[in-house]
């Protein structure tokens, strides 16, 4: 297509500022600021929150000041990381801002100008060049060989051919050509706009710990309060003087409550970040740590999360011996196997002498080798180094002297090279395409065959045909070349992928990938990672109901991998979400974890609970390791701290009816609950992972944090320590012994008796120990 036209005028500047006052600035986040007050009052409506609150009141009016201290302490810290969490969550919304182009050329009353791209508006004329970020969503009227990068929405690898009357979208790149036409949308109207709002709306509720321990926190209040008034109400009728009765009713209420439940939390995960961070994990939140422990789906971006990110030739097949080449990105050193012989070096150069990118070492902003241009020549480029040819001085031994760009008509490009005292003919491009008369002569069925097993491996399938002349041949008309051979194309997995999907299925975490690619090359990539098989489905983003049954999405767009996360989560299920693009940011908040590549977009890991430094996998499963061990320890300490509150109301009930009017005087309620509730409590957040803790499956979403068994079990051991206790208080009073200081002691030494018996088992032969 012609780059050129009649002049364009534009709009005037007049008209220009009208328009942006009226529409406003072309911004695509601009996240409403809230009151410090607002978030803080936020944070102290959770139940478990207000019930603390309501011991802090308890505590001093008792003038129990220590505990008073401890309690406030960690309402105020949970309250702390709450608010952070908040404005973290706007400032992932706001990092969008740092994708768009920061000025852009414009005509306005028929002059180019270069102004702020916030200063745009609807109907200006914008005019880009290659390596431009398109600053709004722009309709083409005229272009030049436009390709775009738009891995930035759409999460594809490769770049995308635009021609006019297609749109650029805002936040992509130009990487070849030129292009220019009227803005379309501008600021939250914009394709980048539109995923600032859906990742402003999209963060799903409380974590399944906080619901949880909401939950429970709401059912301990009114069974605590409960209790607490019948032990009043029994005192009373018995004629003990009603103040000590409310005095004991009170303290029974202060004893009950595992107040130190969320010291234990908050050191628990604490711990579990610590311990993550080893791994070269970042959790951005400290509850990130155990909701990986709760996740039943792993759901995950292709491009850059499982896969490298980058574009490498993974297959060649020429004069019918096919190769695999190996290789780490754009660095050009690898492997061929079997060792590269002439045919395959001829393929080699012909491809690098068609293309135009060109690799660079790393630098200060890039610490891997990287190109310039597009990926899949840059693929080209550094196959003829893995093949032992030198790119620079084999392009200068071989200068171009004529070309015919790549269009999407006929879907290939020529290029004519000068080559000692002849010339050189190169045509590469689609197989169907290349490989058909009067392109090329002789038989290349078996080509065709090999292009074909290349395609159904989801490799892009690039083929290649060259012939010597004595007198230049046309690139616009290429006859008579020979087929040198087809080059598979693709981004290969991460080292370790494959490893890290096996890791998930033993834990029994369901691992699914949902991508913008097309259906061939995400089945290729699920079955490389073990999660598709041959007759599997391959779901696309416009049916999202079908989350439960296919483990592959294709043709994905930012606001469908939202839809297919709260489908899976309205079926109950607990879901992370991986990724590293702009695309992903939405899907990222919504889900109920968020991970983040290290090496990924700013607006990802703003968007994310937890970041992969190193961008392995592995650490998910350690991280998912970490976070079911910080709730079994959550679970051990009310097994631990609620059994000992249930033998104290047991004790205080049965008591009258024992003939021991008011079994334990306040002081001592409280003694008891200083002494067990503190340090051993809290100690029980710190023990180590069970041996089977990565390969048992999740436990069931909907599971209370008592469920599992773990109510009976508190019942059972309170009532145990209850029977013992106030059996042992009974016979002394009867033969008149100091039967209250021997309850005391004895129900004080019973729980810290109950927490050596919680701790974690350290062997797995150890069956026998620490039930329950």
């Amino acid at each position: 297509m012609t780059a050129t036209a009649a002049p364009i005028t534009g709009l005037s500047s007049a008209e220009a500022t009208a328009r942006r006052d009226r529409e406003g600035p072309n911004e695509v986040s601009r996240p409403r600021p809230r009151h410090l007050v607002s978030r803080i009052l936020d944070q102290l409506r959770d139940p478990l929150v207000l019930l603390l609150l309501a011991a802090v009141v308890v505590t001093i009016a008792l003038g129990d000041l220590p505990d008073t201290a401890i309690i406030a302490l960690v309402v105020v810290l949970n309250t702390a990381i709450g608010v952070v969490q908040q404005v973290r969550a706007d400032h992932a919304i706001a990092a969008l801002d740092t994708l768009t182009a920061p000025t852009a050329r414009v005509v306005r009353d028929g002059h180019d100008l270069v102004v702020p791209a916030a200063q745009l508006v609807r109907e200006d004329w914008v005019r880009l060049e290659a390596g431009d970020i398109v600053p709004a969503d722009v309709s083409i009227v005229y272009a030049h060989r436009c390709q775009a990068d738009e891995a930035v929405l759409t999460g594809e690898s490769l770049p995308v051919v635009r021609e006019p009357g297609d749109e650029l979208l805002s936040g992509t790149v130009l990487v070849t050509g030129r292009a220019e036409g009227p803005v379309l949308r501008i600021g939250g109207d914009s394709a980048l706009g539109r995923i600032a709002s859906l990742a402003r709306g999209a963060k799903a509720g409380p974590t399944p710990l906080q619901r949880r321990l909401a939950g429970l926190g709401k059912i301990l209040g009114a069974a605590i309060v409960t209790v607490s008034v019948v032990v009043g109400v029994l005192g009373v009728l018995a004629g003990r003087p009603i103040v000590t009765m409310a005095l004991v009713a009170v303290s029974l209420v202060v004893a009950a409550v595992p107040e130190s439940l969320p010291a234990v939390v908050t050191l628990a995960l604490a711990l579990g970040a610590r311990r993550i961070a080893r791994h070269q994990a970042i959790p951005r939140n400290l509850h990130a740590v155990e909701t990986l422990g709760s996740v039943t789906v792993l759901a995950s971006d292709k491009t850059g999360t499982v896969t490298e990110g980058r574009m490498t030739v993974r297959r060649a097949v020429s004069e019918g011996v096919a190769y695999e080449v190996h290789g780490a990105g754009y660095e050009p050193v690898g492997v061929v196997v079997p060792e590269a012989e002439p045919p395959l070096r001829e393929l080699a150069l012909a491809g690098m002498l068609c293309s135009d990118a060109v690799l660079l070492p790393p630098d200060d902003d890039h610490p891997q080798w990287y190109a310039v241009g597009d990926p899949v020549e840059a693929a080209l480029v550094a196959f003829a180094a893995r093949c032992g040819l030198d790119p620079q001085p084999e392009r200068t031994a071989c200068p171009r002297i004529a070309e015919r760009p790549f269009d999407q008509a006929t879907r290939r490009m020529t290029t004519v090279h000068k080559r000692g005292t002849g010339y050189y003919a190169v045509c590469k491009g689609a197989p169907e395409t290349v490989f058909t008369p009067p392109v090329v002569t002789g038989d290349v069925e078996e080509l065709r065959r090999a292009a074909a097993a290349l395609a159904a491996e989801g490799l892009r399938v690039v083929a290649v045909a060259a012939a010597s002349a004595d007198t230049p041949i046309d690139p616009a008309d290429p006859r008579g070349l020979w087929p040198l051979g087809v080059i598979g194309i693709g981004d290969p997995l991460r080292a370790g992928a494959g490893r890290s999907a096996d890791a998930f299925g033993q834990a029994g975490v369901r691992m699914m990938l949902i991508t913008g690619d097309h259906p061939n090359t995400a089945a290729a990539i699920a079955g490389q990672l073990g999660i598709w098989h041959d007759g599997d489905g391959v779901g696309t983003g416009d049916h999202p109901e079908r989350a439960h049954d296919v483990r592959v999405f294709a043709r994905t767009r930012p606001e469908q991998k939202l839809d297919i996360i709260a489908a899976l989560q309205s079926r109950g299920e607990v879901v992370a979400m991986t990724g590293d693009g702009v695309n992903d940011a939405p899907a990222l908040r919504r889900a109920d974890i968020g991970v983040a590549m290290g090496g990924g977009t700013e607006v990802a890991r703003q968007a994310a609970d937890l970041v992969l430094v190193d961008d392995n996998l592995d650490t998910v499963t350690a991280a998912i390791g970490e976070g079911r061990r910080v709730y079994d320890n959550i679970r051990r300490f009310l097994r631990y701290a609620l059994a000992g509150g249930v033998a104290e109301l047991l004790v205080m009930l049965a008591g009258p009816f024992l003939g021991l009017p008011v079994p334990l005087l306040p002081g001592q309620i409280l003694w008891i609950n200083l002494l067990t509730h503190g340090l051993p409590g809290v100690a029980l957040g710190a023990e180590p992972a069970e041996p089977d803790v990565l390969r048992r499956p999740p436990r069931a979403p909907g599971e209370q944090v008592l469920g599992g068994g773990l109510g009976r079990t508190i019942l059972g051991v309170g009532t145990l320590v209850a029977s013992v206790s106030a059996g042992l208080a009974a016979v002394a009073a009867s033969t008149g012994l100091p039967w209250q200081s021997m309850l005391f002691v004895t129900l004080g030494l019973a729980q810290l008796g109950v927490a050596l018996a919680v701790r974690a088992r350290r062997d797995r032969a150890d069956r026998w120990a620490n039930p329950g």
